[in-house]
């Protein structure tokens, strides 16, 4: 029979165990014992569910995957976005929930990029073995990322939310991982030693967050290694963790990495490495291969004599940085005390005067980020580094001190003589909280003062005054004006800042007169790059963070090199009792009240001022049509249309500005301007963006350059 020539691989079977313990029995086989089997195969096909039952590769809407997403789906606030979804039960499979795909019954893919979610990510997530893609990246979730993630996936990404915490260790069990995309997060602490097993890793993206201390020596053994995203972080050391990977990609900017650059990682064709500490000079005899081998750490076997030589030669460096920084101290511009390096970001490598004002047509170091000093709450970043194309020996860190700086306390009495007593031929501008006057000092120093009005109705104490003079005062970047000082007496509030001499970018773009010199668009581009920096430092250096509210064209004031200092920083403590604190056209849909604001309100308002920027017009101008009245409403529908766009080009312009770097212009702004919040990026994406417009515009003026084709008229004055 053919039971019979089957049994023996039967024999594990306890039913069939019963089988032949009835045949044993003398029970006839033909009888009962076909009963037994039966029942047996009746009793197996039972039990085989029940086994399946919570197998997550088998019906996971009854098993603990679907557990899981019901989990995922209550921690991320039962979102309506999620279709198909629910808090209890359900088939994922099955039901067609929004972002799961599945083979056969086995949930494979979670793919919930970009959707506007919001909370946190659960704690089931191991159960989770059958998926391989992990997407949850551009929402706004929170907390930290659960310890135990999906085992077997091959891709995760996380980046652009707000998660914090540390890295969890369990990544260092996940061997069939090859992509872990975490940038753009709030992640803090040290890297462990969890990335030995991750042979098949291929990409790893770290960038944009708050992680320190020196890279573990397990990322040595990330062989399959091609991209490695580590910039705008806070990691320290030597390289020589990392020195023999065969990268191909390889971006370290924006640390406080030290030693110098391995020469294996030197030879990567698409390798950043600006804004670190690295050691000038060539590398020492032995210095390569000492850090090369044990990442800079323990001993280098440097001699006595080599170490003298280096520090003399680091003496000889410092005083000839001494000696430049002296030379661009006689500038006419008494109140500018910051370092400048050779190529820094935020003025022209090559200026030229023009009439009454100055500009460039030269190109900028769009890589370099600004010089962060800092008080008493230290923000994340404390030091410019600056740095040009590969020659990462020539930088050099330009550091203000961290003590808190010292404003000079004016009297009420010097300030009305520096304004002949606050006359309107001095007044330059009238804002929410206050006038701004132009003051002349009886030995030649020109500032702006800016009275404090609301600060009496609020009946704010001058403790509290003091208090606000003390925050403004830490905030320290090149595009943030400058708080010199202070003035408090009874009944008067003053604030002294750096004056700069082309007003605002409100009156370059919307009061000059048909005879002024209109910005160039490579102008613009920078105007735009340098104000996304310093909301960037309020938003994401600054340590808690600053909310602006007060982003418009009026307070981004323009100095000789038409270089962009954003005002009233610090000042949103004088707006909460004020709905219209921007004006008509910069308020985001979301700030019905002055509790509304967020960093993302502040975003909207500066893709306003890139829309002013494109296409020259106000935000709001009622002597227009109604449909072009408020510029985002009329805008933003042709932001993606070529053809459109061109059309929508300030006039002043004349046509000559870079095809692709208008378009991407356009891009940056369509998502700052998004009416969601959650949708629009974060500063640090902005800036990103921003500088690829600056690269565009550079490059096109090299070509035309190269090709003589940037023949300017005599009277045309460096704009092109």
């Amino acid at each position: 029979m053919a039971f019979s020539e089957n049994k023996n691989s039967l024999s594990s079977n306890p039913f069939c165990e019963t089988l032949r313990l009835g045949e044993a029995q003398g029970f006839p086989r033909n009888n009962l014992g076909f009963a037994f089997l039966g029942i047996g195969i009746l009793l197996s096909g039972l039990l085989f569910a029940w086994n399946h039952r919570s197998n997550p590769r088998f019906t996971p809407s009854r098993g603990w995957p679907v557990s899981a997403l019901n989990v995922i789906y209550t921690s991320l606030n039962s979102p309506s976005q999620l279709t198909g979804w629910a808090s209890s039960g359900g088939d994922p499979c099955g039901d067609d929930w929004k972002g799961i795909a599945c083979s056969g019954s086995s949930v494979t893919e979670i793919n919930l990029s970009g959707l506007g979610l919001s909370g946190t990510l659960g704690y089931k997530l191991s159960s989770l073995t059958s998926v391989t893609n992990f997407d949850l990246s551009k929402n706004n979730l929170n907390g930290d990322i659960p310890y135990q993630l999906p085992p077997n996936c091959v891709n995760i990404n996380l980046a652009g939310n707000t998660l914090t915490g540390g890295i969890p260790y369990s990544i260092s069990q996940m061997t069939d991982l090859k992509y872990l995309n975490l940038n753009s997060n709030q992640l803090s602490g040290q890297l462990t030693d969890m990335f030995g097993q991750l042979h098949s890793l291929s990409l790893l993206d770290l960038s944009f967050n708050r992680l320190s201390g020196s890279l573990p020596q397990s990322m040595g053994s990330l062989s399959s290694l091609k991209t490695l995203n580590l910039q705008n972080n806070q990691f320290s050391g030597s390289l020589g963790a990392i020195a023999h990977l065969q990268l191909e990609d390889l971006n370290i900017e924006n640390n406080h990495f030290t030693g110098w650059i391995p020469s294996k990682l030197k030879s990567i064709d698409n390798l950043k490495a600006g804004g670190n500490s690295w050691s000038s000079g060539p590398a020492p005899p032995g210095m390569s291969k000492a850090a090369d081998s044990n990442g800079g750490k323990g001993k280098s076997g440097l001699s006595g004599v080599t170490i003298a030589l280096i520090v003399v030669a680091s003496l000889a460096v410092t005083l000839c940085l001494m000696a430049l920084f002296k030379r661009k101290s006689s500038a006419p511009s008494h109140y500018i005390d910051e370092h400048f390096s050779q190529n820094r970001s935020f003025t022209p490598l090559v200026e030229k005067e023009v009439t009454g004002r100055k500009d460039s047509s030269s190109s900028i170091d769009i890589k370099t980020m600004g010089t962060y000093s800092v008080g008493p709450k230290p923000p994340l970043v404390d030091a410019q580094k600056s740095f040009s194309g590969n020659e990462f020996a020539k930088k050099f860190n330009s550091k203000r001190s961290t003590d808190p700086i010292s404003l000079t306390n004016y009297s009420l009495e010097d300030l009305e003589a520096a304004t002949e007593d606050f006359s309107s031929r001095h007044l330059l501008g009238e804002g929410s909280i206050g006038c701004a006057y132009k003051a002349k000092f009886a030995d030649g120093k020109v500032l702006t003062v800016k009275k404090i009005e609301t600060l009496h109705s609020s009946g704010s104490s001058s403790y509290d005054f003091m208090e606000i003079v003390s925050g403004i005062s830490k905030l320290r970047h090149p595009n943030i004006a400058e708080l010199l000082g202070y003035c408090s007496e009874p009944g008067h509030k003053f604030l002294v800042y750096e004056y700069q001499w082309n007003g605002s970018l409100h009156g370059f773009l919307h009061l000059s007169d048909e005879y002024s010199k209109p910005l160039t668009w490579e102008t613009r581009v920078r105007i735009a790059l340098g104000t996304a920096r310093a909301i960037e430092y309020l938003h994401e250096v600054c340590s808690p963070c600053v909310i602006h509210k007060n982003i418009k064209s009026a307070n981004i004031l323009l100095d000789a090199e038409l270089n962009p200092h954003l005002a009233d920083s610090g000042l949103a403590f004088f707006f909460e009792d004020t709905n219209e604190n921007l004006g008509p056209g910069y308020n985001a849909p979301e700030c019905t009240k002055p509790s509304a604001y967020t960093i993302k309100s502040d975003v909207y308002s500066f893709g306003v001022v890139m829309l002013e920027l494109l296409t020259g017009r106000m935000p709001f101008d009622s002597y227009t049509t109604r449909v072009q009245q408020s510029l985002v409403r009329w805008a933003a529908p042709q932001l993606h249309d070529i053809d459109a766009l061109s059309g929508m080009v300030d006039p002043a312009l004349r046509g000559l500005y870079p095809p692709k770097s208008l378009s991407r212009f356009a891009d940056v702004i369509a998502l700052c301007i998004q009416s969601e919040p959650e949708f629009r990026p974060a500063m640090s994406e902005v800036v990103q963006a921003v500088a690829r417009c600056s690269q565009s515009t550079s490059f096109s003026k090299r070509m035309r350059e190269g090709l003589g084709a940037s023949r300017r008229s005599d009277d045309s004055d460096g704009y092109y």
